[in-house]
């Protein structure tokens, strides 16, 4: 007997497995039409319904793409790299209220946006709303500004400034035009993007060692255990908890052609 034919339905987590999509794919193109809603009284698709569903999945992610959605915090910080920057969230909620940026969903209660809408969005009027914000001091960004519009941490960002003697006003602002110049460097923005790679793999590495250390004193303690009759088992979500992060920063460290710690 056939999947479709035993079934009586799917719910939402199961049409989402079988049309191998995220569930926050799936809910977007229910919510754009590109999948039609369930069809049952409860809920679920039908299993006729869902038979013909599978070969839209490859439309599907051409137009919502692999990535999921993203708060207003991380749109800002997107749009502040792309428009050279000091975007905010109040900025993004502008776009969202002028009906230019669609909500495409929430998590815990907060709007989220989809990145192909972020990136659609006409980078003048990102620059327009910026200026209306800033006002005079549109020329000038804050150190945080600064490190947003180049992809940078705070602290990067102000050592490098003190570096390069870049002048400061007395609110503590930088100018613009030199933020941007240091945008457009090359070699720097190649030097800092190999610093954060070296201090990825260097967290990695410890994060690696630690928990093998963990994964290899639990083992010990299941030996204990079986051992001696009055001992308590160790604890299991220890273990998986350190398998992991463990496994996670192996990952990266494989990726990255960077063998993990032994």
């Amino acid at each position: 007997m056939t999947e479709t034919a035993s079934r009586t339905g799917y719910g939402f987590a199961q049409l989402a497995a079988r049309m191998q999509l995220a569930r926050w794919q799936l809910r977007l193109a229910v919510e754009r039409g590109l999948v039609p809603p369930p069809d049952g009284e409860d809920g679920r698709w039908s299993a006729a319904a869902a038979a013909d569903l599978p070969p839209r999945a490859a439309h599907i992610r051409s137009v919502l793409g692999e990535d999921p959605p993203i708060g207003a915090v991380k749109a800002a910080e997107r749009l502040a790299v792309r428009v050279g920057l000091d975007v905010e969230p109040a900025d993004v909620e502008v776009l969202v209220v002028s009906g230019e940026l669609p909500v495409t969903g929430r998590y815990q209660g907060r709007p989220l946006y989809a990145l192909h809408d972020i990136d659609a969005l006409d980078p003048d009027r990102v620059t327009e709303i910026v200026a209306a914000r800033k006002g005079p001091c549109f020329d000038t960004v804050s150190a945080k500004g600064a490190a947003a519009l180049l992809g940078w941490t705070k602290e990067v960002f102000t050592r490098i400034a003190g570096q390069r003697d870049l002048p400061i006003d007395q609110l503590g602002r930088y100018p613009l035009a030199d933020v941007r110049a240091l945008a457009g460097d090359e070699d720097l923005l190649a030097a800092v993007a190999a610093e954060r790679e070296r201090l990825a793999q260097e967290a990695d590495r410890r994060e690696a060692a630690r928990t093998e250390q963990t994964i290899r004193h639990w083992l010990r303690d299941c030996t204990d255990y079986l051992n001696t009759p009055a001992a308590a088992p160790p604890d299991t979500a220890e273990l998986s908890r350190a398998l992991r992060a463990h496994t996670a920063a192996r990952s990266r460290l494989t990726a990255a052609g960077t063998a993990p710690p032994t």
